[in-house]
């Protein structure tokens, strides 16, 4: 017999990060996400019965990224407006799995990229990324992979700037708990500060070159 039924309706980030069991999950920009440490692929291997027969019981469709280092795990945004109600009980099963291995978790490696499309005011420029990376709409301004193996990308307008330039930049999503290590290693790599205005939310900066790159905390704890 199931342990649980599965939950209805979406919850938020921030409801999922509050709920008890999920300490090792942190926020991502594509959903909330662990990753276990391991010694070896088979040693990494051992969670993902746990991983399914929680999914199965939960009714949660997870992503799971199998390496020779480690195991990601993943509850992806299938629906922009949240995450299923289901997911910090599949969450916490799947963490009691991996204490029971064990298997350690590592926050240092959790992290999601996406690229932000800046385009002129004027232009729509998903559909032909859509056509030309096989991806899928996502919401009102965003496109995935389907498989949710590429990074998530996001098309926002620029007012007023000039006709047909387009602008874009990286965004790198990693836990609250990282996210000034990681802009310190970005800096003393010879990056540039852009514009800390809205840090700790998130901190702009450009390469040598002036390439873009914003390293943000993800926001779910400020829903």
């Amino acid at each position: 017999m199931a342990e649980a039924t599965n939950g209805s309706g979406l919850i938020t980030g921030a409801e999922f990060l509050s709920a008890p069991g999920v300490s090792d999950w942190r926020g991502t920009g594509t959903g909330p996400q662990v990753v276990y440490r391991a010694d070896s692929i088979a040693d990494a291997a051992r969670l993902v019965p746990a991983i399914v027969d929680a999914a199965e019981r939960f009714g949660v469709l997870p992503d799971v990224d199998l390496r020779p280092e480690g195991i990601v795990v993943r509850v992806p945004y299938r629906d922009p407006e949240g995450l299923p109600a289901a997911a910090p009980q599949f969450a916490a099963a799947v963490s009691r799995a991996a204490a029971e291995l064990p298997l350690t978790p590592d926050s240092s490696r959790v992290q999601s990229v996406g690229i932000y499309v800046a385009q002129h005011s004027q232009t729509d420029a998903r559909p032909f990324f859509v056509a030309a990376l096989g991806y899928e709409d996502f919401g009102d301004t965003d496109a995935v992979d389907p498989l949710r193996c590429g990074p998530q990308l996001a098309f926002n307008p620029i007012s007023g700037d000039a006709s047909g330039r387009g602008r874009t930049h990286f965004d790198v999503y990693v836990p609250a708990d990282q996210a000034r290590a990681r802009v310190d290693a970005a800096l003393a790599a010879g990056g540039r500060l852009v514009d800390d205005s809205r840090a700790p939310l998130w901190w702009s900066l450009a390469s040598p070159d002036n390439h873009g790159v914003d390293i943000a905390a993800h926001p779910d704890l400020h829903d």
